[in-house]
């Protein structure tokens, strides 16, 4: 079985601009916000065979996290399978001692690294945009725990509706032709 595996972040609950036009007589004036909100990782594992997705949030990309990361999606993927195929980028700390040990102590695990300045390869990229469209775009959050809470709620929306990811561009079926050459005669009653 083959997850991709990655981290999303940092995301923060900051403001963004409303999506409706406002018309006054007046200039438009917005409250300045320099408010800090707290901000987190996103951390997920996808499988694009099925198209079942895990995420789980984090307040830092640390080597303990990812650690955590790992056990839980280990607990995710269904026991009876032999070998877990993961691909990962190149960060440090997916290369950490404690990840060793973790395919040292699971011995089902391999990591794949993918070469650097390939993030296409790694399908769960673009399943990132997918999930910032169900979760994140257009809204405000006012804290960290309303962004768990919404990527949460669509990670759960696209397991629902889930389907397997085709990497690739996606081609619309074709209608078919009329000889070339040949003109439609027109239709006489």
């Amino acid at each position: 079985m083959t997850v991709c595996i990655d981290e999303m972040g940092p995301e923060s609950a900051k403001s963004v601009r409303g999506t409706q036009l406002v018309r006054t007589d007046e200039r438009a004036v917005q409250e300045i916000d320099y408010g800090r909100r707290g901000k987190g990782y996103v951390f997920g594992a996808f499988q694009p065979a099925t198209g079942a997705a895990f995420t789980e949030t984090y307040r830092g990309r640390t080597i303990a996290n990812f650690i955590d990361f790992l056990e839980k999606v280990d607990a995710w993927i269904i026991v009876d399978i032999a070998r877990i195929c993961a691909i990962m980028d190149n960060l440090s700390t997916h290369r950490a001692i404690d990840v060793l040990l973790f395919s040292l102590s699971h011995p089902r695990w391999e990591f794949v690294f993918q070469p650097k300045y390939a993030a296409y390869l790694n399908l769960i990229e673009p399943w990132w945009k997918v999930l910032r469209s169900l979760a994140l775009k257009g809204r405000r959050f006012e804290t960290w725990q309303d962004i768990e809470q919404a990527i949460h709620a669509a990670t759960g929306y696209w397991n629902n509706h889930r389907h397997p990811f085709i990497w690739g561009k996606q081609h619309k079926p074709r209608h078919p032709h009329r000889v070339p050459g040949i003109a439609l005669t027109p239709n006489v009653a």
